[in-house]
């Protein structure tokens, strides 16, 4: 009888992503050095160091759900519309528990708008995989059509506008000076922590890690080695909506309030940081720590090019090269693995 054994663990291509984000560091600092000298302390402030971190939580929680996907060999173009709807979600459950008192959302009131947030992204995360696996549709497809779905259900239930509440906690979580000072970082930012941390055992100690990683090397080696493979790819999909329900309570605390139009392309974002931090576009390689630092590198770079005043419809353009080269970078090695 087959037998799956655990992933081995590339010490090289887990710290490649941290090489890359100390190379990308470097490379802006000696640009900032040379062209914006004024703006250097800036840049190498403790201060901005906590905002980049900050920044990142949005994406780095998205990608940690989008790792799980990629490794399986999967796709989520929905990711972006998850995040608006799950932040929806999430406001106007903040506001049924208010009732005109805003002193009335407590603990229970914010426990349970997260909670809604959460089940909203596993409900969309469910449908991807089910109608990807009962009907026989790429999930390039299935996702494609969700991210209309979920944008166009946000918009909906919000009529097209933001969801405004009262000031509640869950406001403070993306602060880059959090109350209290000890935490250091914004509570967000100990969130994504922790999620890595589950994520990362998951993927790398548990069945389901390995159901993971053996989908995404060969789904019909897969079936043969008895992995139920419709129900993985429905939890993991699911799962995935998970971690796109607390990244969308994170666009909620940044913002504010629920907005329907945030979030936009935010998936390529989001699968960038996954590519860019080891993982595989053909599936069967991923690490959430990589696609943490992954995160790291597109927030520095936003960052970086503002400290050098680059203009905004350049930076998508510098941003748009990146992914098409970390992708370009991918299919190489692809090549490489198969012809060795």
């Amino acid at each position: 009888m087959t037998t799956l054994s655990a992933p081995t663990t590339n010490w090289r291509s887990l710290l490649l992503p941290f090489i890359g984000l100390l190379f990308v560091f470097g490379l802006f600092t000696a640009l900032i050095a040379i062209f914006k000298p004024e703006n250097l302390d800036a840049f190498l402030s403790s201060k901005n160091a906590k905002t980049i971190i900050t920044q990142t939580v949005i994406v780095g929680v998205g990608a940690l759900g989008m790792t799980m996907v990629i490794t399986s060999g999967g796709i989520d173009l929905s990711a972006g519309s998850q995040i608006a709807l799950t932040s929806v979600a999430c406001a106007m459950t903040l506001n049924g528990f208010a009732d005109g008192d805003p002193a009335s959302i407590g603990a229970l009131g914010m426990t349970v708008a997260v909670f809604a947030a959460m089940a909203a992204g596993a409900a969309t995360g469910a449908f991807n995989g089910s109608v990807s696996c009962f009907l026989k549709i790429p999930p390039f497809i299935v996702t494609l059509g969700t991210m209309m779905i979920a944008r166009g259900v946000a918009e909906g239930i919000a009529k097209q506008s933001q969801v405004r509440t009262p000031d509640n906690t869950l406001q403070t979580f993306m602060l880059r000076n959090p109350e209290p000072e000890w935490l250091f970082f914004a509570p967000g930012v100990w969130i994504m922590i922790a999620l890595l941390v589950v994520v990362g055992v998951t993927m790398r100690y548990t069945i389901l890690g390995r159901y993971i990683y053996a989908l995404g090397s060969s789904e019909s080696t897969a079936r043969l080695c008895g992995i139920p493979v419709t129900k993985c790819r429905i939890l993991i999909y699911t799962l995935c909506g998970i971690l796109m329900g607390i990244s969308g309570v994170m666009s909620y605390a940044f913002l504010g309030s629920g907005d329907p139009t945030t979030a936009v392309a935010k998936e390529l974002d989001i699968i960038a940081a996954v590519v860019i931090g080891g993982g595989s576009l053909s599936g069967g390689q991923g690490s959430p720590i990589g696609s943490i630092a992954g995160a790291l590198i597109m927030t520095l770079l936003v960052s970086g090019c503002s400290m050098l005043n680059v203009e905004d419809y350049n930076q998508k353009i510098i941003i748009g090269l990146i992914i098409i080269g970390a992708v370009a970078v991918d299919m190489w090695k692809t090549r490489r693995q198969a012809a060795a």
